[in-house]
């Protein structure tokens, strides 16, 4: 067992535990979930490696049924329905036939841990529980309005309020074992390594106050726990951290990726911990050892930037999702997005020896009709959320289970990693190195690394790449100390195929100087031959999208984009972070697509179209 009788009520839960496992668990449930692992292991190491590495594309935040927010929502999509959607084949969802243009290269099913017992219970015919008057309500769903009165109650509640953490007809940890290794057991069948990677994942759940402190976590292999640590055992991510050093200690190789900041209500990047005592070091060297990279955006919104705080950067207003502050008090600070949060992370360590927000970027979608990675905007048919935006007309009317309104949301954010290979060995060390980018959903690959003496310019991308292997460090990397000069960075970006053009690739800059916090945008790869002023700026590109069909421009923009850029405001005595934004040329946004095919008329203020873009990892500097 992995619930161990130290913890406050573990031996009332065990007892629970003892009581019902002969009743819900289809399988002896003292075995080690790890011995149901299928032979893939072996496989893996005969996969052909690229020692210049790959870009793969995956989602890292996907919800099915075994959700039980999404269940109540109407989601009947399996951990294996799902996994059969990212790599390419046709599900139903939502009584709707849907299907990716492209297959993703890997995908990790990240389901609330917090009601993984419930959900087996509602799947389950014949299990205790299973009539429960409670439980039938929630199989039989059909409106909206009964569907949201159900999320509140035995979601919405238990998870902001830590009280009832469960329903009556929970049968105990023996039915949560039971639903985690079904997740486990579909996650082993669809993992093909060199084809398509599957990552054993979980989402632990917290939301103190209606902050969002979500997290998801992720395992390298299948040394996996018997059970998933939620926010019921704990509602502190120091908790959640000390149970993932204890799976250290038995063998498990594990991380976490918070996400959704913009709604954290300043919690993602405190000054004080969830009991009022300001940070210290045990809580920074515990974060900065669990936490490689944080996710950049998702369907609730771009956590980036704001441009009220950020009003000097003219492309901070992108799927900022506003009406996220019409809900639950989540006004948007400062604190609650990432730009600030690796800012207050050089000021750290400064303070303490210690970067608690050092991370790197990750994407995802956060989707809850189980379709990994259903980010194309004109594949937005469904929605993301059941019941509440299946169609266009609810997406014109209707809210998300209390976030946004439904038109304010997005289709979500893409991973991208470069890795030597599509294995899960690979990809979770690709993750766990921050040798990776984020995307607002198009296959945009970027590229940084950063050194001293690179050349002022490569013949091609081979090149490029080579020598910022042998002279530099990648995205996610240190640049050595001691540097004889400014440093350079070598960036290259490259559009989507089945996409426009990019228009530019930026270096954002992060630095402390006195204490205070500082940042700075350069433009250092544009398109069209348009000229960086002095001042940095750069001319916007006049490249429309047509209104009435949704095509987008296609004779403005490059192709592909590089640059070797020295920074011309280094101090060697300051620390800095460098991370790469590509911006690529407008193109239709779904609320278009919904208004040229549904014949839908959305709010003036909604936007039409999108800049989409995507963050490449920072690398840092740290002086001497």
């Amino acid at each position: 067992m992995t619930l161990e009788t130290s913890r406050p009520g573990a031996c009332l839960l065990l007892t629970l535990f003892a009581l019902v496992s002969c009743q819900t668990a289809k399988k002896d449930p003292e075995a080690s979930i790890s011995a149901t692992a299928h032979p893939v292991a072996e496989a893996a190491h005969a996969i052909p490696v690229n020692p210049l590495k790959e870009a793969y594309f995956g989602e890292t935040h996907l919800h099915t049924s075994a959700s039980m927010d999404a269940f109540i929502g109407g989601n009947r999509i399996s951990t294996q329905d799902a996994y059969r959607f990212a790599r390419g084949e046709e599900v139903v969802i939502n009584g709707s036939p849907m299907k990716l243009r492209r297959p993703l290269d890997f995908c990790a099913v990240t389901d609330h841990a917090e009601y993984l017992g419930e959900t087996y219970t509602l799947m389950s015919p014949g299990t205790p529980g299973f009539d429960d008057p409670v439980a039938r309500q929630m199989r039989e769903v059909t409106n909206l309005e009964d569907g949201l009165a159900l999320f509140v109650q035995y979601v919405v509640t238990p998870n902001r309020t830590g009280e009832k953490p469960h329903p009556d007809f929970w049968q105990g940890y023996a039915s949560v074992k039971s639903q985690w290794r079904n997740n486990f057991e579909a996650t082993e069948k669809f993992n093909e390594p060199g084809k398509f990677t599957t990552l054993h994942a979980y989402e632990w759940s917290s939301a103190p106050k209606a902050g969002n402190l979500h997290r998801n976590v992720f395992f390298r292999d299948t040394v996996v726990p018997d059970l998933p640590f939620s926010a019921v055992e704990g509602r502190d991510p120091r908790q959640l951290w000390d149970w993932m050093k204890e799976q250290k200690g038995k063998g498990s190789q594990v991380f976490a990726i918070p996400h959704n900041s913009n709604g954290s209500k300043g919690l993602m990047f405190p000054e004080e911990d969830l009991s009022g005592n300001p940070i210290g070091p045990d809580y920074i060297r515990l974060r900065s050892e669990m936490e490689p990279a944080i996710e950049m955006m998702q369907i609730k919104g771009n956590s980036e930037v704001y441009p009220k705080f950020w009003p000097n950067d003219e492309l901070a207003g992108f799927e900022t999702a506003e009406s996220i502050q019409n809900y639950s008090n989540r006004t948007f600070e400062a604190r609650n997005f990432v730009r600030y949060g690796l800012k207050r992370g050089l000021k750290y360590q400064d303070e303490q020896g210690v970067n608690p927000f050092k991370y790197g970027f990750v994407g995802g979608t956060d989707n809850h009709n189980g379709a990994p990675g259903n980010v194309e905007e004109d594949n937005y048919r469904v929605g993301s959320h059941g019941l509440a935006d299946q169609t266009a007309s609810d997406r014109l009317h209707n809210s998300i289970d209390g976030w946004a309104t439904a038109y304010d949301i997005n289709p979500g954010a893409i991973t991208g990693v470069w890795a030597e290979s599509n294995t899960r060995g690979a990809i979770w060390d690709a993750m766990m190195q921050k040798e990776t980018f984020a995307t607002s959903g198009p296959r945009i690959k970027v590229r940084m690394f950063g050194g001293f003496g690179f050349e002022a310019a490569y013949p091609d991308y081979q090149a490029m790449v080579t020598a910022g292997m042998r002279d530099g460090v990648p995205m996610g990397g240190d640049l050595p100390k001691g540097l004889p000069g400014a440093p350079r960075f070598l960036v290259w970006a490259a559009k989507d195929p089945m996409g426009p053009n990019l228009d530019r690739i930026q270096i954002i800059k992060g630095w402390v100087a006195n204490g205070e916090m500082k940042e700075q945008i350069y433009n250092v790869a544009v398109s069209d031959r348009r000229a960086i002023g002095s001042d940095g700026s750069v001319e916007s590109l006049d490249a429309p999208v047509n209104l009435e069909t949704g095509a987008f421009a296609k004779d403005k923009g490059a192709p592909e984009l590089s640059a070797v850029w020295e920074d011309p405001d280094f101090d060697p005595g300051q620390q800095a972070f460098y991370y790469t934004r590509v911006i690529q040329l407008p193109t239709a946004r779904w609320t278009l697509w919904d208004e040229i095919r549904e014949g839908i008329a959305y709010p003036e203020n909604v936007a039409k179209t999108i800049q989409e873009r995507a963050w490449g990892s920072p690398i840092w500097y740290q002086p001497e």
